[in-house]
């Protein structure tokens, strides 16, 4: 550690509980951590990239690791829950996440056959983006695994996705340096809470809507049966 200069973690008061720890793994470990803090934030969508990696990218502008060090065990980290995801969704398989659907509350089959369908067309291009979107990054290597993309595409799009999102995050704390920690500390969960205030929004506008076309559709088999009667 630099003479005079304060573990990260402990130096940002809004560093506290899990996401303050995973700062510390990162600290501790290096690049390992790094790799490591990127797969656990795969599974714990919560934890903001948006923090951990320009943190990473900090530490390396203090030469506490090496920055392209950083970068490709973030990559590897994403590639690794990636994968995880992808063999839980090939596990489930089609035929059983179909019936799962329908009997949700709200959809039904043609839901996922529709969903089937844009996956299909844009399987690639899903992946590819996804890893540049919070929550869709952790969860978009389900359908890729139920709809059994070739592996070797799914990685190479898990790859190219994962290390630009990397490279951009980890190369902002490089270059901005000690200016990076107050941003990091204001700033490090805006761009996630807002991706997923509107993920929610778009979610409430969806339920608004099913359960229009649901009531629309009750209406019309009572007007049928009084017709009938």
């Amino acid at each position: 550690m630099t003479p005079g200069t304060l573990p990260l973690a402990a130096s940002a008061p809004g560093y506290d509980g899990f996401i303050g720890w995973v700062l510390s793994l990162i600290e501790t470990l290096g690049e390992v951590g790094v790799g490591l803090a990127v797969l656990i934030e795969t599974f714990v969508p919560p934890i903001p990239s948006e923090a951990i990696l320009p943190a990473a990218g900090f530490l390396a502008y203090d030469g506490r690791m090496n920055a392209w060090g950083a970068w490709a065990a973030a990559t590897l980290g994403g590639l690794v829950g990636a994968w995880i995801w992808y063999g839980l969704g090939a596990a489930v398989g089609r035929d059983r996440t179909r019936r799962i659907v329908g009997r949700i509350p709200l959809l039904d089959h043609d839901d996922f056959d529709k969903a089937e369908a844009f996956f299909a067309r844009w399987g690639g291009g899903a992946v590819l983006f996804g890893r540049c979107v919070p929550l869709v990054r952790s969860f978009i290597s389900i359908p890729a695994g139920i709809e059994r993309m070739a592996l070797w595409k799914f990685t190479l799009y898990t790859l190219v996705g994962s290390a630009v999102w990397n490279g951009i995050w980890i190369g902002l704390g490089f270059a901005f340096g000690p200016a990076i920690r107050p941003i990091l500390e204001q700033w490090s969960g805006v761009i996630s809470d807002v991706v997923v205030g509107l993920l929610i929004l778009l979610l409430l506008v969806f339920i608004a809507l099913r359960i229009r076309r649901r009531m629309r559709e009750a209406a019309a088999r009572r007007a049928e049966d009084n017709g009938s009667a």
